[in-house]
């Protein structure tokens, strides 16, 4: 009888031999090529690498442990959002942008303070990538994703917007851009080209092969070799099985590095937790799946490339737990307006720029300063129904459908599905009639006492009253009529200024928020053709990498901090670029 082991060997075997179909051996035995270029990671980066390389006529093997359900990685999972400087639905809404006044915003926003301007400083590639970047999102960015039908919600979003003052961070102006069908509607031209390669023999996958080791020949990359892992037929972002059937080899002239950061990976953000905030928390949530492991990056460190700015990340403070939850430790990022309150652990009002939408940074390092890892929002049903949109494409199923209608209508009547959702059965949401009965079940989720009744209902009341002063220098309010003054945000994010308690906009809602893990700001250092450079600050030969595993372009294009529709936009890019580049070098 054939055992389900021997059975799944023999299947592996059978992979195998087609990964090797055609290897011949040369007069020293070793095997030749299997196609121009490999790519380590399928996802979107790596997508668009293949494209570029397929269109001019080289041949692609596209290796990634996880199945070919999961096609297109992560960014499947994203809201879409792109980050385009002066495009023509900023102009629609009224909004006037510059490359300039874009660049202003990054340099001071990133914070570039690691040898720059030195070729061996760990922000040298990483700015000149940034420089590029801004460039490509004032030209042709938005008219070469419209050429392959991608299309946007006219209504811009103000994400990261800062406290408004010209030398603080943010985005001086809106910048978000949501793409109609979300992180899907990105990926899917991008999938339906490699496929179309793929019949005409150009683009070959080898799914649930794990990458384990860079091959070199005298220091320079020639090929990877791996494990084939059992395919158990886990849904797509569901951890996949580990089961190893049988091992591999691939070469090429060029390996491209596309397989992500650490943002599923607690023990590595752990590890590289920047010493500035102090001690990680004790619990986060994670908002990518499993399979963004971190791995490849040190894998590729031994062969040669160098990690840099590896304690720079972009973790979210407003994360919430799944309930109905798809990978471990499954996270939702709010995307919340400014009227909210946000309070820390203790119940104490968190001083500028601890306001929703204004700086992420900014306020997880007030969250840490803290010594406890959650904080709390306290708004209304009035203030959620318009206020809130959850990120994912899940999250948002008019928009994935590119069902515009219903997705505006969706944030104007009542609260949104999605969001209801987590209103009645998310584990981080209380609701209560009065600020004291508030306070009791925000104690009772915490399982402490560290909130004081009498404390909470002084400064709701006191930020209520600011409401009604039409000069206030309260900070939240200042931003609420500042975000309200954006035609956008007046439509359709920010609800009417009034009092919190206000007895027609209840009831009241309290919501536990975690630091959600998200994306690496670091990682394998570039040049401007996405080659990676060595510690001698030469690039390896054979060795290219792109998207979040280039830490977005150069080893860090945001520096300390993202303006936001900058990942995808940086996977793009890096895709684009490198592959043109690594078609060229062929």
């Amino acid at each position: 009888m054939v055992t389900r082991r021997q059975a799944l060997a023999g299947s592996a075997a059978a992979v195998a031999a087609v990964a090797f179909a055609g290897r011949t051996a040369t007069a020293a035995g070793s095997p030749s090529q299997h196609a121009d270029a490999l790519i380590v990671g399928h996802g979107l980066s790596g997508l668009v690498a293949a494209c570029e390389l397929a269109a001019r006529g080289k041949k692609v093997v596209i290796v990634d442990q996880e199945s070919e359900k999961n096609l297109g990685g992560q960014a499947f999972w994203s809201l879409g959002g792109l980050f385009f400087i002066d495009s023509p639905e900023q102009r629609l809404m009224g909004i006037r942008d510059t490359l300039d006044d874009a660049r202003r915003d990054w340099m001071t926003t990133a914070g570039f303070d690691r040898g720059a301007d030195r070729r061996d400083g760990e922000d040298y590639w990483a700015r000149r990538w940034a420089e590029k970047y801004l460039e490509f999102a004032a030209g042709e960015k938005r008219d070469w994703l419209a050429g392959m039908g991608v299309s946007w919600v006219p209504v811009v979003g103000w994400a990261e917007r800062g406290t408004g003052r010209r030398r603080d961070p943010g985005n001086s102006v809106p910048r978000f851009h949501m793409t109609l069908g979300t992180g899907p509607g990105i990926v899917e031209p991008f999938e339906r080209r490699v496929r179309e390669f793929q019949r005409a023999g150009l683009v070959r996958f080898r799914f649930g092969h794990r990458v384990d080791e860079l091959l070199t020949v005298g220091g320079a990359v020639t090929g990877v070799a791996g494990t084939v892992l059992a395919d158990h037929g886990a849904p797509r972002g569901r951890a996949g099985t580990r089961e190893p059937v049988a091992g591999f080899e691939l070469r090429a002239p060029l390996v491209i590095v596309a397989s992500g950061g650490i943002g599923g990976n607690q023990d590595l953000v752990r590890k590289y937790w920047p010493a500035r905030l102090g001690t990680p928390p004790a619990f986060m949530v994670t908002g990518v799946p499993a399979h963004v492991d971190g791995r490849m990056l040190d894998i590729t460190a031994r062969a040669g490339g160098r990690l840099v700015n590896r304690d720079r990340m972009w973790h979210y403070t407003e994360g919430l737990r799944n309930h109905s939850p798809i990978w471990p430790g499954h996270g939702i990022r709010v995307l919340a307006a400014p009227s909210s309150m946000w309070f820390d652990a203790t119940g104490r009002r968190f001083p500028s720029p601890g306001i929703p939408s204004l700086d992420t940074l900014g306020t997880l390092e007030l969250i840490q300063k803290t010594g406890h890892g959650h904080s709390w929002f306290v708004l209304n049903r009035e203030i959620i129904a318009k206020e809130f949109i959850l990120s994912g494409s899940e999250q948002n199923p008019e928009l994935t459908a590119k069902n515009l209608p219903a997705y505006l209508a969706s944030r104007t009547r009542g609260v949104p599905a999605p969001v209801q959702a987590f209103v009645d059965r998310g584990p981080d949401f209380v609701t209560a009639r009065t600020i004291g009965e508030l306070a009791g079940k925000m104690n009772r989720l915490a399982g402490n006492d560290l909130l004081n009744a009498d404390e909470l209902r002084r400064q709701v009341a006191h930020r209520d009253a600011e409401a009604r002063k039409p000069q206030s220098t309260d900070p939240g309010i200042r931003q609420i009529r500042r975000s309200r003054a954006y035609t956008g945000d007046n439509l359709f994010r920010t609800t009417e200024l009034k009092p919190i308690t206000d007895a027609g906009a209840g009831p009241l809602i309290a919501i536990k928020m975690n630091i959600l893990t998200r994306k690496s700001l670091g990682g394998l250092q570039t040049d401007l053709s996405g080659r990676v450079i060595g510690g001698d600050g030469q690039p390896v030969p054979g060795l290219f990498a792109v998207g979040e595993a280039a830490g977005f372009g150069g080893g860090g294009y945001h520096g300390y901090r993202a303006l936001e529709g900058t990942f995808l936009g940086g996977c793009l890019f890096t895709g684009r670029q490198t592959g043109r580049a690594a078609a060229r070098m062929l």
